[in-house]
């Protein structure tokens, strides 16, 4: 049980994890709260598209379609492996589900069966819509399952849940299919896996040594960085940032470090988006 995430601190867990993330159109604010409660929210249910293509995959899911307006969800989550978001806050992706299913996600323990439809999932669950057709007959990409997997645990690892706390569509609402071919047991035991292997391990205290400004700019590659970027993700300014920071200095870092810069009443050369010993020092206070 939790609030739920800033659109902002979604966005930051997802980039976190190593995720391709497109914000598509206003995202933030596209929701469906005018209808009912959007939290506490208390887990993640990941459904299949029944669609092709991701662009028109993209579009049906932020707009919805005859009967069911849009959001359908909050992120899409393409064959590539790209994340698009297309909603946050309420949105039509679980509707009603079993109450005993919510009970076990709560408890994180093992699910009994979806046999009643008594409970409105919508105000209690984030919603990830993967690309597929649901026929059985096209498959699932590694790549594709890997994002997802990454999606999934980002959410569990801001909130503090366990793998428990993710579970598939089918798994909510009775008669339900979906994702067809994923075997929730094995997808869980993969986000355990993800949870066991933090890709931003607890910095020690007090900020890292300095490794001097000559090891940040173009065409520089090394584990300070990697550090730098992750720093900015923990601090909310990852927001350039399309795929996770690396250890090769990129565009996006250099916009994150000024951005970061200007945050603190710097202007002109003190906010030039490379790290100096002041910029340093401050990113760890």
């Amino acid at each position: 049980m939790a609030t739920p995430l800033s659109a902002d601190g979604f966005l930051n867990s997802l980039r976190g994890e190593g995720l391709s993330v497109a914000e598509v159109g206003d995202w933030r604010t596209h929701n469906r709260n005018h209808k009912g409660a959007w939290g506490p929210v208390h887990g993640i249910v990941i459904h299949h598209t029944a669609t092709s293509g991701t662009d028109a995959s993209v579009a049906i899911c932020r707009d919805g379609y005859a009967g069911l307006p849009g959001p359908l969800c909050h992120g899409v989550v393409a064959r590539d492996g790209g994340v698009h978001l297309v909603g946050f806050g309420r949105t039509n992706h679980a509707g009603a589900g079993d109450g005993d299913v919510l009970a076990a996600v709560i408890a994180e323990r093992n699910l009994p069966p979806a046999d009643q439809a008594d409970t409105d999932g919508n105000a209690r669950f984030y919603g990830f819509e993967c690309v597929n057709t649901g026929t059985g007959s096209d498959g699932w990409p590694d790549v594709q399952v890997e994002a997802m997997v990454r999606a999934a645990a980002a959410i569990c690892r801001a909130h503090g849940w366990t793998e428990q706390s993710v579970i598939a569509h089918k798994e909510w609402q009775p008669g339900k299919p979906d994702p067809r071919g994923i075997d929730m047991g094995e997808f869980r035991a993969r986000v355990a896996a993800r949870l066991g292997n933090r890709p931003t391990p607890p910095q020690p205290s007090g900020p890292p040594v300095f490794p001097g400004r000559d090891v940040f700019g173009p065409g520089r590659e090394n584990d300070s960085i990697l550090q730098l970027g992750q720093q900015l993700v923990r601090k909310g300014f990852g927001g350039a940032y399309k795929v996770g920071p690396s250890r090769s200095w990129g565009e996006a870092d250099r916009l994150n470090v000024a951005s970061f810069q200007r945050s603190q009443g710097w202007s002109g050369a003190d906010a030039d988006g490379l790290p100096g010993p002041a910029t340093w020092s401050r990113l760890w206070s």
